[in-house]
């Protein structure tokens, strides 16, 4: 049987829904993703959540598995084993590996977690309408961690409630967010030539905006005079950023001199072709950069590596951390607290004091 041809992922009415000969199956899913649109989830969550359900029914429709309110705790064992030896499509071979000892071609800890996340809710949903589902997902022990400044202090008052953790849940490895160094940014930002894409990286250079919520900026969003951006981050959640001088500036040539006439309330907006006039698109964006990092031979320069380079200047200028969740619009202190861990200025200085303390040691 032909999983693909089965089943499919389509939007419909700005929602998005299971189609295909095996959809009927799977309503619960489809109700369930409607139900996430209704609780005003961003749309790429809804997305992401749509595609790791459909993973799960194609699995349950091709393996032969019982019906989708049937599932049991060790029915979801074989799932997340097929999952973690699954091989993702176009990429390179068994042979490839990453540093980290890890195949390149299969999924990682992070994506299946997500998919064991977008099931336990499917099973809650149902829960709630009707008691006497199961959720097949079982609960694991309260999670306790707390970042440094969660514990005691001012940030006291931030502490989350504990979250109960699947114990299903895979290990994920804790990355450092990759900033760029100061040359290669200087040289990712002079490779853009027009206004408009000098406003977009200097939005995330200097005002830490991610690239969704520079796309989503209106024009009545930036005060040039006042140099205040009002910012829709994750979760519509509102913050003012301050605007970097620099970036004024080129805002406002590019408001004067560049930005096409338009009926779209937009401030970045496609400059040429037959879109010319109407909002640039997160797609628009990549291309951009992709093209930029083989002119300029930053390799790393990414929309989001930008981010990263003002969040780490943040640590190493030494402010504070509640003052860096502000700026980067971060839900929990924990997420800022990575930049303090990459600050490696103050963790040199630590340590070539440390060791500039031990070699003037007098020897007996």
């Amino acid at each position: 049987m032909d999983s693909e041809a089965d089943l499919r992922l389509e939007e419909r009415d700005g929602g998005w829904v299971l189609a295909g000969p095996a959809a009927s199956r799977f309503e619960l899913v489809d109700e369930y993703l409607a139900h996430l649109v209704d609780r005003n989830y961003s749309p790429k969550t809804v997305r992401a959540y749509g595609y790791d359900l459909l993973a799960f029914c194609r699995w349950l429709v091709t393996d032969g598995q019982p019906p989708l309110l049937e599932v049991t705790t060790q029915v979801l064992l074989r799932f997340l084993r097929a999952c973690r030896e699954a091989t993702v499509p176009g990429r390179p071979g068994p042979n490839v590996v990453r540093l980290s000892g890890r195949r390149m071609d299969r999924y990682a800890a992070t994506t299946i977690n997500r998919r064991l996340a977008a099931i336990s809710g499917l099973f809650a949903f149902a829960a709630m309408r009707d008691p006497d589902v199961t959720n097949p997902v079982p609960k694991g022990r309260e999670a306790r961690w707390r970042a440094q400044g969660e514990r005691s202090g001012m940030l006291a008052h931030t502490v989350r409630r504990p979250k109960n953790r699947s114990s299903l849940r895979l290990r994920e490895a804790r990355r450092l967010p990759a900033a760029l160094s100061q040359s290669d940014a200087a040289e990712l930002l002079a490779s853009f030539r027009s206004w408009r894409d000098r406003a977009i990286a200097g939005l995330m250079l200097y005002c830490g905006l991610r690239s969704a919520e520079a796309l989503g900026l209106d024009v009545t969003d930036v005060d040039i005079g006042g140099r205040w951006l009002r910012v829709i981050g994750k979760g519509q959640r509102e913050r003012r950023v301050p605007l970097d001088t620099d970036v004024a500036s080129v805002i406002q040539v590019y408001l004067l001199a560049e930005r096409p006439e338009s009926d779209s309330s937009r401030l970045l907006l496609v400059g040429k072709g037959p879109h010319r006039g109407q909002p640039l698109t997160a797609a628009g964006l990549r291309t951009i950069f992709r093209y930029h990092r083989g002119l300029s031979g930053v390799l790393g320069g990414h929309p989001h590596a930008l981010r990263h380079t003002f969040g780490t200047a943040l640590a190493e200028a030494g402010v504070d951390l509640a003052v860096i969740q502000a700026l980067l619009g971060h839900a929990h202190v924990d997420t800022s607290a990575r930049y303090i861990h990459l600050a490696p200025a103050h963790v040199k200085d630590a340590f070539d004091a440390a060791r500039d303390r031990l070699r003037s040691q007098p020897r007996h």
